[in-house]
């Protein structure tokens, strides 16, 4: 199996004990199908300062023009890991618990209780989270939606989980107040 790759050399994988040390929390994206929705979590990920990982195959290319929109300029900020495939990531995924999402199993998503060395796990866009992966999980958690309504957007659902984050952990939270002269 082939091991990481990111952007750029700064963004290569560190070892697991330098990486608790340097992330709190992991997003991690199965397969994502959509450049917009990447873009904008990479820059929920570079304002909180979480570790991105990506699982091939993606939908799009990375140099994407609406990816790279998405994100903005903080592409640079974005601790990014791609993997080739699960195998891969699997074999060298960070220490924790995983926390996997779906649209419509497992438990309500207050039930989740937020560790800084979670590893929060997201499907694709159009067919979710294939239930194998889910089952290696440690919790899987759903947020329940009104019947007709198949799933939210990937960018939001993994900001409601990071909001869950942000109010659960003092730790996470203090180390991201505003510094002066930055809008709140």
């Amino acid at each position: 199996m082939a091991g990481p790759r990111g952007l750029n050399q700064r963004q290569a994988r560190p070892s697991r004990q330098k990486e608790a040390n340097l992330t709190i929390v992991n997003i991690i994206l199965y397969q994502p199908e959509i450049p917009p929705n990447t873009g904008n979590i990479s820059r929920l990920c570079a304002g909180l300062d979480l570790r991105l990982h990506l699982i091939e195959p993606l939908g799009f290319s990375l140099s994407d023009k609406s990816l790279k929109r998405a994100g903005l300029d903080y592409w640079p900020l974005v601790k990014l890991t791609v993997w080739p495939d699960w195998g891969s990531f699997w074999a060298a995924r960070p220490s924790g618990r995983l926390i996997a999402t779906r649209a419509h199993d497992g438990e309500h998503f207050s039930a989740w209780r937020p560790r800084l060395d979670d590893n929060l796990l997201f499907g694709r866009e159009t067919t979710g989270l294939p239930p194998e992966l889910s089952e290696l999980a440690d919790q899987t958690l759903n947020i329940p939606l009104k019947p007709g309504v198949r799933s939210l957007n990937l960018s939001t659902t993994c900001g409601i989980f990071m909001g869950i984050a942000l109010a659960t952990l003092p730790e996470l939270a203090a180390s991201r107040e505003a510094a002066p002269g930055r809008r709140g």
